[in-house]
């Protein structure tokens, strides 16, 4: 594969509610255990969505809200609101603290990160390998907590053309497809194998996407 330029994620406002309204609680669906919740946004709606996923696994946290906000952070509806909301809930402040903790050094680190296919720096795509899924996307794909996964979101025909070609290269299965288009006007699939193979369900799909990234009209 060829290695093509990173785009760093970029935290938009972290705020943390120590003590959630009862009105609030309901309007969010809180349990009767989470008193607490913590509020992140970014620009990179697949990024956070993976660190958040990583938030469930270190911290007493669970999300409550995860949701893209439509067109993308270019065009957000004010500085702080980005790509992406989410929330996270726990039993105390200190535990949604972690939880956010974990979820800002995962993006300020640039650990998961989209990648430009093209020198142009137009065509944006992910292909990240979830080694261990937490509660977050576990229950997103409907598969067991801790089943590795294939993260791949691209550009609509980028996307559908590496998707193709991930599913014919590794042994791995559909396990959440998003349509094209996503919120940010993107599509995509969480893919599920083993670790080595949802690896090499990213290889393909990198590969493809940057082919037709390059190539766009091919008959």
């Amino acid at each position: 594969m060829s290695i093509w330029e990173k785009i760093r994620p970029e935290l938009r406002a972290v705020q943390l509610i120590p003590a959630v309204h009862e009105s609030l609680r309901k309007e969010l669906k809180l349990p009767d255990h989470v008193h607490s919740v913590g509020l992140l946004t970014c620009d990179a709606d697949d990024v956070a969505y993976i660190a958040a996923d990583e938030a469930t696994k270190q911290a007493q946290v669970d999300v409550y809200v995860g949701n893209s906000l439509y067109a993308g952070a270019d065009h957000s509806s004010s500085p702080t609101a980005g790509e992406v909301i989410i929330a996270l809930g726990g039993s105390t402040p200190s535990e949604v603290q972690a939880g956010l903790g974990c979820m800002m050094d995962i993006i300020n680190e640039a650990s998961v990160a989209f990648t430009y296919a093209d020198n142009n720096r137009e065509v944006a795509f992910l292909a990240h390998t979830v080694s261990s899924s937490g509660s977050y996307l576990s229950s997103m794909a409907g598969v067991s907590r801790g089943q590795p996964l294939a993260y791949l979101i691209a550009p609509p025909i980028e996307a559908l053309v590496g998707l193709d070609a991930a599913l014919k290269a590794a042994e791995v299965s559909m396990a959440l497809y998003v349509p094209p288009p996503s919120e940010t006007n993107y599509a995509g699939a969480l893919l599920a194998g083993d670790e080595a193979s949802c690896r090499a369900a990213c290889e393909a799909f990198a590969n493809a996407v940057i082919a037709v990234a390059n190539n766009p009209v091919e008959l």
